[in-house]
């Protein structure tokens, strides 16, 4: 005899797998943790001081 399924549970197994799969792809695009993107801003900050402080007063 065959396996009975449940179609709306299958539904939603389906279009969870797509989403993570998409997350995924995302993750890999766009994926910076916070602490990354405060290192970067820390040293652009750190870099521009430097700048103005080189700057000389006329």
């Amino acid at each position: 005899m065959a396996e009975i399924i449940n179609l709306n549970r299958a539904r939603k197994q389906r279009a969870a797998a797509a989403k993570k799969a998409e997350a995924e792809v995302n993750r890999a695009r766009f994926g910076r943790t916070k602490a990354e993107k405060q290192a970067d801003a820390a040293e652009i900050a750190r870099i521009n001081r430097r700048i103005d402080d080189s700057k000389r007063e006329d």
